[in-house]
């Protein structure tokens, strides 16, 4: 428990995920809130009440989001990485690694292996997310000799077949917008997994679609959970579900 807990904390500076939705989130709460004061002067104290109600909705949904995107995440990506059977020597594939959240935990369990992460580093997934941000936070883990980085779209992976042990993502695949296009980043991670490798991925909507495309190709053990509130993005409504699978050896 102490070493999941120190792997949950983080010495660099890892952003926001999608930074314009905890700003509109706020937003709609100050609105509310000045609203249900308009009325509580005009004396509409109904109104009032309602527009109270919802402004403490928006804005438990933006501390939701803020807790998920700044602390609950790493600690569900600690717990995750710290239950895999590694030995220290994988080669680790993060698929929209951003500023590193999931890949330089990874890497830290890696002390003789190599984590390696794709992005197209695009500011709209994640605030700030550029490599020479995602590099910083590495020496800052004290991993930098152990993390690769690459600007590639996760459906055609600039790797050779099987040559990764672990493949990750998180909250990344769901942004490509079509179903079809998503299949291709999960039928790329599935062609670069060895025998006998494991797959993790985080994400919101679209996850039973993974799971399904995962058992179309044969992987074994697919399983489909729910990560909890700790990686609620605002409420129940917008949770991540983590799907699980394995290569055959």
């Amino acid at each position: 428990m102490n070493s999941t807990r120190a792997l949950a904390n983080r010495s660099g500076d890892y952003g926001f995920d999608a930074p314009y939705v905890p700003i509109g989130l706020g937003a709609g709460g100050v609105v509310y809130l000045i609203i249900a004061v308009v009325n509580v002067v005009r004396g509409s104290g109904g109104w009032a009440v309602f527009c109270l109600i919802v402004a403490i909705g928006f804005f438990l949904s933006t501390a939701s989001y803020v807790y998920t995107t700044r602390r609950g995440k790493f600690a569900v990506w600690a717990e995750l990485l710290a239950g895999l059977p590694l030995r220290g020597d994988e080669r680790l594939l993060d698929l929209g690694c951003g500023r590193g959240a999931v890949l330089l935990q990874a890497a830290q369990l890696l002390p003789h292996g190599t984590a390696i992460g794709v992005d197209l580093w695009k500011t709209t997934d994640q605030s700030g997310n550029d490599p020479v941000v995602t590099r910083r936070n590495a020496v800052a883990e004290g991993v930098a000799g152990r993390v690769e980085l690459r600007t590639a779209d996760m459906r055609a992976l600039p790797f050779m077949d099987g040559g990764f042990d672990i493949v990750v993502s998180s909250l990344a695949i769901h942004n490509i917008p079509a179903a079809p296009e998503r299949a291709k980043a999960i039928a790329e991670a599935a062609r670069v997994l060895k025998p006998g490798g494991r797959l993790l991925i985080a994400d919101i909507r679209a996850a039973g679609e993974y799971a399904k495309v995962l058992r179309q190709l044969d992987l074994q053990d697919v399983t489909l959970r729910p990560l909890g509130w700790r990686f609620w993005y605002g409420g129940p409504w917008v949770a991540a579900r983590l799907v699980t699978a394995h290569k055959p050896a």
